[in-house]
């Protein structure tokens, strides 16, 4: 086991481990630390901890000490720089007719570097683009190309819902989602309902999964013959968040009639094999 405390360096960011060795960090302090990177300025949201080691990236690297009023103040110096250089940028993406889109931009804490974060439909050779904007700003440039979600993560907005961008405002990661969550959860298949500002499945097609996997696996499957009270039919329909299921049962004169049955209520007699999908 190993104690560490959970890092962000951004709104709704990945959370990183870092060892707090003797400082006390709590939830909310703003902290220095060494990252890959080099010396960087982040928020504490997970106080200090223990961890199993498998869970650590190592070497853990320390925190190096609480922010003092000088960092912070730092910080929102590189934070203002920062929308200067991204401008700068769009401006010689502009001359250079260059298909590509800025995102965003940052400055390192220690001013070693700046990031520039964009999106393009395919490769962009922008060799040409470093060398012009290490001439304006002194330092060392780096380009970053990032999907639709980290765009749709960087810039926020509204989703279907009417609320923020789940990965705007507390999703660290992105959960993978499927078609078939949709199938599972009876949703419109249609690409325009079931998708988000980014032109990907929902995020929060992934949050009641666990529910009806597990509630599904309590009841028959679709096209399962069982035994009812009226006598033995076919199910017809599933209905997951009711736990009830239609049956079809014929009558004397065949015509099917369906009825709407718990699961307690019935019994199986057969079930169609599981299709892997």
């Amino acid at each position: 086991m190993a104690s560490v405390v959970g890092v962000r360096f951004k709104k709704a960011g990945k959370i990183y481990y870092f060892d707090p060795v003797d400082i006390d960090a709590a939830p909310g302090t703003d902290v220095i630390v060494e990252t890959s990177r080099g010396i960087e300025f982040g928020d504490v949201v997970t106080g200090r901890k223990e961890i199993p080691d498998e869970e650590i990236v190592t070497p853990l690297k320390p925190v190096i000490r609480i922010a003092t009023e000088e960092d912070t103040a730092r910080q929102k110096e590189n934070e203002e720089r920062a929308k200067d250089a991204m401008k700068e940028c769009i401006n010689k993406i502009d001359q250079h007719k260059m298909d590509m889109k800025i995102i965003d931009a940052e400055y390192t804490f220690d001013n070693s570097k700046i990031i520039f974060y964009f999106t393009a439909d395919g490769r962009v050779d922008f060799r040409e683009l470093v060398k012009e904007l290490a001439a304006i700003f002194k330092t060392r440039i780096e380009l970053r190309q990032i999907g639709v979600r980290d765009e749709a993560k960087s810039i926020g907005g509204l989703g279907p819902c009417g609320r923020s961008l789940c990965c705007g405002c507390f999703l660290g990661d992105f959960e993978p989602v499927s078609i078939k969550m949709a199938k599972d959860q009876n949703l419109s298949l249609n690409p325009t309902k079931i998708s988000g500002l980014c032109g990907r499945l929902m995020c929060c097609l992934k949050y009641e999964q666990d529910v009806y996997e597990e509630t599904r696996s309590c009841l028959p499957l679709e096209g399962s013959i069982v035994l009812t009270p009226q006598g033995e039919g076919r199910v017809s329909e599933v209905n997951v968040l009711k736990k009830t299921l239609k049956v079809n049962i014929p009558n004397d004169e065949g015509i099917e009639i369906s009825y709407v049955f718990k699961p307690c209520e019935i019994t199986i007699i057969m079930q169609p094999e599981l299709k892997e999908e």
